[in-house]
């Protein structure tokens, strides 16, 4: 601040009050027929960013600033006001979020790949200690290069060889049964259940969302210099950034 004020010759609180009233207006892009890429970036807890991105163009069209985790209604809200601005969505790559597929159909829905493939990841961890694991981790990063019919043809024969282990169970002190690898199971029916959304791209283009992913990166960079400071300055400084590089 006291060097902004000395280059420009005026006092601090100028410069304060000048950063404090700058506001940015959203322009609305011309071009109305686009497919959307959709993620959520979070600074902590309690901050994050709703971003809506033209998939073609590299523009973001809509975001809304987020004081807890993402829900359907955040991206809803986004895609209704690209609606009445006259948008046509041809398609959308989200992060698979649960209910937001059925809450933007009729509009084709991309599960972003790159998401499934770390969902796995947390589940096993990166190095796994059992072959069962070891198989599937192996398997889901083959996800980006591989179709639907080939990839899921070896999804079910790695269910086959594994079925007696993944259905192995145990009872506890109060004799409840449960099973005994349920991170590999809740692995192998998570790519079960958003199977029918991981290959949209087949029919159309988009299969990630690396748009949105390096927009992310280049936020937290950048805020990562301003480590300290409130919220509405953060604020400030992300609706800046779009507005200028985007």
């Amino acid at each position: 601040m006291k060097q902004l004020a000395a280059k420009y010759g005026v006092c601090t609180k100028t410069i304060w009050n000048s950063l404090e009233s700058m506001r940015h207006k959203r322009v609305i892009s011309k071009y109305k027929d686009v497919v959307v890429l959709m993620d959520a970036t979070y600074w902590g807890r309690k901050f994050g960013v709703v971003i809506i991105k033209d998939a073609l163009r590299n523009k973001v069209l809509w975001y809304k600033f987020i004081s807890g985790h993402e829900k359907v209604g955040d991206y809803t809200e986004g895609t209704d006001w690209l609606k009445g601005h006259g948008f046509r969505l041809w398609g959308a790559v989200c992060d698979g979020l649960k209910g937001l597929p059925a809450a933007l159909s009729p509009c084709p829905v991309q599960m972003c790949q790159f998401h499934m493939v770390a969902i796995v990841r947390r589940y096993l961890t990166r190095n796994p200690d059992m072959e069962a694991a070891k198989d599937l981790l192996a398997l889901i990063k083959t996800l980006t290069t591989r179709g639907q019919d080939e990839f899921m043809r070896d999804l079910e024969e790695w269910h086959r060889k594994w079925y007696e282990v993944l259905k192995e169970r145990h009872d506890d002190e109060q004799g409840k049964s449960h099973y005994v690898r349920p991170r590999l199971r809740a692995a192998y029916a998570s790519i079960k259940r958003h199977s029918p959304l991981l290959w949209t791209f087949e029919r159309y283009d988009d299969r990630t969302n690396a748009g949105i992913e390096s927009l992310n990166a280049k936020l937290k960079t950048t805020l990562r210099v301003h480590s300290g400071i409130t919220a509405d300055r953060r604020k400030k400084l992300i609706e800046n950034y779009i507005a200028t590089h985007y």
